[in-house]
């Protein structure tokens, strides 16, 4: 842990009406009863690591595991492709006037329609793969940028769905603008997991969808064993306020702490927390973690974490793989998880605030404390994920 910060601007007691502009659980609810009627779905596994638990000196340690989401082993599966959908819905409700079902689209009722729309994104990999999965359901195109750093499994990932790859130089952020420019210029849609002035509506699909998350732990789960602290990692931060979002409009009696986490390369968020506005941060160096390696906050995202969140954090990447090992074999009786360089930098953080007296007192975690963490993916780049457990 190099940093934390203590968010004065925290509001307690119910989710407040107008982060319901942002995410509602209309938008939620919607999300979970198409995406929990999707071939092959099934929730995924809540772990106990009770074991690693009193190691580190606290009650109870939750992992959601994300790793077998669709096989594609990511929880951005759940948001990019029903960003697709949700398009593709839209577009044809104008275009054919008339009711359109998603489920119509997934059985290919529309594909005379559908093969001549293309969707568009700037990714790191997990998302576009989601977005190309969306593209393959709904019968439609997709190209997909990717910067210099994403590795060339990521990108067979994606190319396996049918998506067409342009590798940009530089990071994840001007991959962005040159996606925001071919689309203007070719009339693509973008179904990007972050918002910005003028593009909300796409990416509050996409945290919906991440909510399916939350809403598989909360009947995974009874009230008397809800978390009392949560860690979120975060790259725009879409994923850190869906879920945030989704546990303070359920539960906003249960006092549910919440720390955001990030990378030190990439602290975007803690960085606005810290001046209390939207702040982009220029990446100079790529973290190991490249889901989380992003420098401009997601808008909508922002407006509920700015509201919501306790603590933010940054990590640095050297505890990362030893982690990564430590959940491989698991400690005791703890399972053996399959955990991608993301997944562990919940646990980094934990561990981290644990160790120090100080942010453990500011953050109330102790031997009572029952944390929800956060395996976001499993082994997305299989020979990457080799060579760290092997290293």
């Amino acid at each position: 842990m190099t940093e934390t910060f203590q968010n004065k601007q925290k509001i307690f007691g119910t989710y407040p009406d107008y982060l319901k502009n942002a995410l509602s659980a209309t938008d939620t609810s919607e999300a979970i009863e198409e995406i929990t009627n999707w071939q092959g779905y099934k929730p995924t596994e809540l772990h106990y690591l009770s074991n690693l638990a009193s190691k580190i000196g606290i009650q109870t340690i939750l992992y959601k595991d994300e790793s077998t989401r669709f096989n594609l082993g990511s929880f951005k599966a759940l948001g990019g492709a029903y960003g697709v959908l949700r398009f593709i819905q839209n577009k044809l409700a104008i275009e054919l006037d008339c009711e359109i079902k998603i489920k119509d689209i997934r059985n290919g009722k529309y594909l005379d329609y559908t093969n001549k729309y293309t969707v568009t994104t700037a990714t790191d990999g997990n998302h576009g793969r989601s977005v190309a999965y969306g593209a393959k359901l709904s019968g439609c195109k997709c190209q997909i940028y990717i910067h210099a750093e994403v590795s060339k499994g990521r990108q067979r990932a994606m190319e396996e769905f049918g998506a067409k790859i342009i590798r940009i130089q530089g990071n994840y952020d001007e991959s962005l603008r040159i996606c925001i420019e071919e689309a203007t210029k070719n009339n693509w849609q973008i179904i990007s997991d972050t918002s910005y002035e003028g593009y909300t509506q796409y990416p509050r699909y996409i945290m919906a969808g991440y909510t399916v998350l939350a809403h598989e732990i909360a009947q995974q789960l009874n009230a008397k064993n809800l978390p009392t602290h949560i860690f979120l990692q975060a790259g725009v931060g879409g994923f850190a306020a869906a879920i945030m979002a989704y546990f303070w409009e359920h539960y906003s009696e249960e006092k549910i702490t919440f720390i955001v986490v990030e990378p030190i390369l990439a602290p975007c968020l803690i960085e606005s927390a810290k001046l209390n506005k939207l702040t982009i941060f220029d990446i100079q160096e790529e973290t190991m973690m490249a889901g989380l390696s992003c420098g401009e906050p997601s808008l909508i995202a922002w407006r509920i974490l700015k509201a919501g969140t306790d603590h933010f954090m940054t990590i640095t990447d050297e505890d990362v793989p030893e982690l990564m090992r430590q959940m491989a074999k698991g400690l005791g009786d703890d399972p053996s998880i399959e955990a991608g360089e993301c997944s562990v930098s919940g646990l980094a953080a934990l561990i981290e605030a644990k160790s120090n007296a100080h942010i453990a007192e500011q953050l109330n975690l102790n031997k009572n404390s029952r944390v929800l963490i956060f395996g976001t993916e499993g082994a997305t780049d299989p020979e990457i994920y080799e060579e760290i457990i092997n290293g």
